[in-house]
C-alpha cells in the first residue's frame, strides 16, 4: 500500500476519533433541565417522624452522603439527580450528611434556595436526615453556623442540635436509635461538628473542641445509666477525620508508589500497612485538625465506639483500625461531569438489632449502581434527563472500572494489600 493511502487513512481515523471525541463531549456537557428538582421552602404544615428506630426487620440502614458541595453551578442539577436517586436505590432509614453540604453565598436567600432543594429530597421521601457542618458550609456570606443549622431546622425531616447550642462547632448532637419494637435505646449514633479552622495565622484545619468531648463523655455516661449500666453501641458521624489516621499508616523514608506525603510536615511520606487491617483506596493525603483536643482518646476511653465515618478528603474512600475503632473516610457524593473521577459515591452502613456490637459498610461508587441496566429502565421510563445522565455513568464507568481494576492490581503488587469494597465487620 503507498505511503500516500496509509497516511490518507490515519488521517481519517484521527479525524473521526476527534469528531467523536468532540461528539461525546457536547452531547455529555449539554444537559436537559431536571424538573424535579424542588426549591420550596420547608412546608410548616408536615410533620415528618424524626425518631430513628430498627425497621420492622430488625435493621438500620444508614445512607452517608459526603462532601456534595451544592452550588449553583452547571453540575447542580445532576447532583441533585445523584442524591436523590441514591436514596430511591437504597431506601435508608436514616440519611446522614457530613458537612460541606452547600456553598454559602453572601446572599443568604441563595444559600436557603440550595438547602431547600437538598433537603426536600429527603422530605419528599419521609426520610429522616442528621445533618452536621463541614469546612465549606459557613466559611462566606452573613449566615452563621448557628443560622444555618437554625434553617435546616426548618425542615421536619431534619435532625441536627438545638439552636440554644453553646458550642462553636454547634452542629453537635447524638441520634438514639430505638428497638423495633419498643422505646428502648438500642444503640447511639454521635454526629459532632468537627469545625471549619483554628484560629491560627495561616489557619489550619479546626477539630472536634475540648467541650464537645466533655458532652459527649457527660451523654455517654447517661446513656450507659439508662441501660441498666451497659454501654450502649455506638458510631461517630463527623466531617474531619481524627489526627490518629496517621497512626497506622506506615511511615515512608521518600516518595514510594501510593504514598502521600503528611498534611502538616511535607517531608513525611505514608501508606497503607499491610500489617495493620485496611482496604479501599488512598487517593489524597487525609487531612485532620493540626490540634488534637483528644477525641481519639476519649471515644478509646470510653469504648462504646465501634468505628467512625468521616467526609472532607474527596477521593479517599477506606477503612483502617486504631485501638479496635475503625476509621473510614467516604468518597464525595455528587456528579463532576467530565471532571468525574471512579471514586465519586456514597457509604451505606447497616446495624443489625441482634448484635449492636458489630456493623455492616460498603461503598457504592456512581458507576456501579447507574449502570447500563439502570439507564435503560430510565430509557424506558421516559425520563429523559435521568436517561442522560445514567447513561454518562453507564458509558464513562465501563472504561473506568477497567482501569480501575488494573490500578487495584499494580496498588496490591506493590503494597501487598487487598483493594476492595466487602461488607466489613
Amino acid at each position: 500500500m503507498a505511503k500516500k493511502t496509509v497516511r490518507k487513512i490515519i488521517l481519517i481515523v484521527l479525524a473521526l476519533c476527534i469528531l467523536n471525541l468532540a461528539a461525546g463531549i457536547i452531547y455529555f456537557e449539554i444537559e436537559p433541565e431536571n424538573t424535579d428538582i424542588n426549591f420550596a421552602p420547608a412546608d410548616p404544615t408536615k410533620a415528618t417522624d424524626t425518631t430513628v428506630r430498627f425497621n420492622s426487620n430488625g435493621k438500620l440502614k444508614i445512607l452517608h452522603v459526603a462532601d456534595p458541595h451544592l452550588a449553583n453551578d452547571k453540575h447542580f442539577d445532576s447532583s441533585i439527580w445523584v442524591i436523590a436517586n441514591a436514596c430511591d436505590v437504597e431506601k435508608p432509614d436514616l440519611v446522614v450528611l457530613t458537612g460541606d453540604n452547600t456553598q454559602p453565598y453572601d446572599d443568604p436567600e441563595e444559600t436557603k434556595r440550595i438547602i431547600n432543594a437538598l433537603m426536600n429530597i429527603f422530605e419528599s421521601r419521609n426520610i429522616p436526615v442528621a445533618v452536621t457542618f463541614g469546612n465549606h458550609d459557613s466559611e462566606a456570606g452573613p449566615m452563621t453556623r448557628a443560622d444555618i443549622m437554625e434553617y435546616y431546622s426548618t425542615f421536619p425531616c431534619v435532625i441536627t442540635a438545638e439552636k440554644e447550642s453553646a458550642f462553636k462547632n454547634c452542629a453537635t448532637f447524638n441520634v438514639p436509635v430505638l428497638a423495633s419494637d419498643s422505646d428502648n435505646v438500642k444503640f447511639n449514633l454521635w454526629v459532632f461538628d468537627s469545625g471549619d479552622y483554628d484560629e491560627d495565622e495561616p489557619r489550619h484545619y479546626d477539630r472536634v473542641r475540648t467541650e464537645q468531648i466533655e458532652w459527649y463523655r457527660q451523654t455517654a455516661a447517661k446513656l450507659k445509666e439508662a441501660n441498666g449500666g451497659e454501654t450502649v453501641n455506638s458510631v461517630v458521624f463527623q466531617h474531619i477525620i481524627v489526627p490518629e489516621i496517621y497512626d497506622v499508616l506506615k511511615k515512608s523514608d521518600s516518595k514510594k508508589p501510593f504514598a502521600i506525603n503528611h498534611i502538616y510536615n511535607e517531608d513525611e511520606y505514608y501508606m497503607f500497612d499491610p500489617e495493620q487491617v485496611n482496604y479501599g483506596t488512598l487517593n489524597e493525603k487525609p487531612c485532620p485538625g493540626y490540634y488534637n483536643d483528644g477525641q481519639f482518646d476519649a471515644l478509646v476511653e470510653n469504648g462504646d465506639v465501634l468505628a467512625m465515618f468521616t467526609g472532607h478528603d474527596h477521593t479517599n474512600a477506606f477503612g483502617v483500625r486504631n485501638q479496635n475503632i475503625d476509621i473510614y473516610t467516604s468518597p464525595m457524593t455528587r456528579y463532576k461531569g467530565l471532571a468525574y473521577t471512579t471514586q465519586y459515591g456514597y457509604r451505606v452502613v447497616e446495624i443489625d438489632e441482634n448484635d449492636t456490637s458489630a456493623y455492616t459498610t460498603r461503598v457504592e461508587r456512581l458507576y456501579d449502581v447507574f449502570d447500563h441496566d439502570y439507564a435503560k429502565a430510565q430509557k424506558e421510563s421516559g425520563d429523559n434527563y435521568s436517561k442522560k445522565i445514567s447513561y454518562e455513568l453507564a458509558v464513562k464507568g465501563r472504561t473506568q472500572k477497567i482501569f480501575n481494576e488494573i490500578y487495584q492490581s499494580v496498588i496490591e503488587f506493590f503494597s501487598k494489600r487487598t483493594v476492595t469494597y466487602p461488607d466489613y465487620k
